[in-house]
């Protein structure tokens, strides 16, 4: 596996998305959003280069893993990197999401980046913009994001958002050991 620019992980996360997801979070963001709340993830000079197969071996190794997020950073900043990844978590039978602070169609007019698009179920696109911060939205830090379904938005030809703009636990198929 390719080493990517890596600012931490949460082995067990209840924020990044609905169920118990591994979360792995980048190094590097260029967006830099005013009110950012990972903002220690900007710097492409942090974080630690790392070979993602100890984080594969830890989702396989916990049973309570429903999916794994991507996040940051910026993480289609260093999709090549973590291509052969989340094509591993895919074929491990895992739900893939991605935040990213660029547009869905955006993504799509770069062949790197729309590579790892192509292997996320999930993508929670669009810059925080501190004035539209909402806390009472789940899985979103500002009104501006959308949560967009990926596989149905390629197959449609256009953005297709998750059921009601929420993205639910109800939708994910959970493990049980």
């Amino acid at each position: 596996m390719p080493e990517i620019k890596v600012s931490g992980v949460v082995p067990e996360s209840i924020t990044d998305g609905p169920g118990i997801r591994f979360a792995l979070f980048v190094q590097g963001c260029a967006h830099n959003c005013p009110g950012c709340h990972n903002p220690g993830t900007h710097d492409y000079n942090g974080g630690e280069w790392k070979n993602t197969d100890e984080y594969l071996a830890a989702i396989k190794a916990d049973p309570m893993i429903s999916g794994v997020t991507l996040s940051g950073g910026e993480p289609f900043d260093q999709a090549e990197g973590l291509l052969p990844f989340a094509r591993e978590v895919k074929a491990l039978g895992l739900e893939l999401a991605a935040y990213s602070g660029y547009l869905y169609e955006e993504l799509l007019a770069d062949e790197g980046k729309k590579a790892l698009l192509e292997a996320c179920d999930v993508l929670i696109d669009g810059p925080f913009i501190r004035e539209q911060r909402n806390l009472d939205i789940r899985f979103k830090g500002s009104e501006n994001q959308r949560i967009i379904d990926v596989p149905e938005s390629f197959r449609k030809g256009k953005v297709v958002l998750k059921e009601d703009g929420r993205w639910t636990p109800s939708e994910i198929e959970i493990k049980i050991p």
